[in-house]
């Protein structure tokens, strides 16, 4: 993504913002840099490039760490690097069997959490819970830390209510979810910006700020939870979609599982959330005679070879397989990034029989994606959460050339 002049529909402050931006993107992946680096980076003039450095180091937002000289005339170079302590956000990931609340610096260390491993409860309870955790974290801050603190990022699975029967949860409870605006209530209740998005969605963008982003543009995320969460990142930006389901793999068609364990396909067919969920894993593992109470379980499994494990991972290549081949006819992204809530070599063992799957079933002329796991594991979700206001807040997103406020693309109630 390069430096942008301006067009109809822009403006010189908002030029300015993006390219402050632009070179906090360009620090972000080399680590660090000298001034001429990032002016050669972000096509900025020395002029440019120094008037945004002054500014950043003003906001705290990047540091000097030292000289670097490179053997030519002159005086060393000044390096510069992201302060991990110019910005904080908290995440809130809601997903139907856990809930989880990290605090976060501007690099994306995680600082501290609470999570619960439960099915979610009535949006209230759930509500009381988040709260009580976000004030307990913010109290962590210093006074200096909470004014550079840039918001709650939320992200829960749209939809909550639907597809009960295929990952065997209550509909009592869930039905309840799809008539409240959780991220109204927490920002009512917190008094704080409020960023929402889909767990998905937001499981990408940390893989875009934070993860595999750093090193390229394009990629389609895919993430085993209890079910399939994705998204799509295309330029160095996350496709939403207009009701921000862009990558929502879940409800893609598949054919039946093979699995004596799998329910029967409803009668409009099979979807790939049903197979290729780490939900499909513990109720074939349930049927084998293993109970999975919690997802350590299903990794005991994995690491002590049940054959159900590897009956499971075959089931899910033969959905996945497809499923991915039919993306890549849309998106023609060069790479897939794959992550899960459990690991202990699952995703690597995923990633080798899906790989291979997926060049013997190559159509013609089309060489398949390449697959790379992703950087968070189980903390995908969670961290995916508290990147979203520091996502929007100073990722150099076109849409800061086209309007004032592109972080109204979330939320109409989060003040930009």
């Amino acid at each position: 993504m390069e430096s942008v002049g301006l067009g109809r529909g822009s403006n010189s402050a908002q030029l300015r913002r993006y390219n402050e931006r632009l070179v906090l993107q360009r620090l972000r992946r080399a680590g660090e840099a000298s001034k001429a680096d990032l002016a050669r980076a972000a096509d900025l003039t020395n002029t440019a490039i120094g008037a945004i450095i002054q500014k950043l180091e003003d906001q705290s937002l990047i540091v000097s760490v030292g000289k670097r000289h490179d053997g030519g005339r002159g005086q060393p170079a000044t390096m510069l690097r992201l302060n991990p302590k110019g910005a904080y956000g908290i995440g809130v990931r809601l997903d139907r069997r856990s809930i989880e609340t990290i605090l976060i610096d501007f690099a994306g260390h995680p600082i501290a959490r609470r999570a619960y491993d439960i099915v979610l409860p009535r949006p209230e309870e759930a509500l009381a819970m988040v709260e009580r955790d976000i004030r307990e974290l913010l109290s962590l801050l210093d006074r200096p830390a909470r004014e550079r603190f840039a918001g709650v990022g939320l992200a829960l699975p749209y939809n909550l209510g639907s597809w009960l029967g295929r990952l065997d949860l209550p509909p009592d409870t869930f039905g309840l979810w799809d008539h409240v605006d959780f991220g109204a209530w927490l920002q009512e209740a917190t008094g704080l910006p409020v960023f929402s998005e889909n767990d998905g969605n937001a499981a990408a963008i940390a893989e875009l700020f934070y993860g595999v982003g750093r090193r390229m543009d394009d990629f389609l995320y895919l993430f085993l939870g209890p079910a399939i969460g994705g998204g799509v990142v295309t330029g160095g930006d996350y496709l939403r979609g207009s009701h921000g389901n862009a990558g929502d793999v879940a409800v893609i068609p598949v054919g039946p599982s093979r699995l004596a364990s799998a329910p029967k396909p409803p009668q409009g067919g099979e979807l790939l959330i049903t197979r290729a969920s780490l939900n499909a894993l513990a109720r074939h593992l349930l049927a084998a005679g293993v109970p999975v109470v919690s997802p350590l379980d299903a990794e005991a499994a994995f690491v002590a070879q049940h054959p159900a494990v590897g009956e499971w991972l075959d089931d899910a290549v033969d959905a996945l397989t497809p499923a991915i081949w039919t993306a890549m006819a849309l998106l023609d992204v060069p790479v897939v990034v794959l992550d899960a809530d459990i690991d202990a070599g699952l995703v690597d063992a995923l990633i080798g029989r899906l790989a291979a799957s997926l060049a013997a079933h190559a159509p013609e002329a089309r060489r398949p994606p390449r697959l790379v796991h992703g950087s968070f594991g189980r903390d995908a979700g969670a961290i995916g959460a508290a990147s979203l206001p520091m996502f929007y807040s100073f990722s150099p997103r076109a849409s800061i050339l086209m309007r004032s406020n592109d972080e109204r693309g979330l939320r109409e109630t989060v003040p930009g």
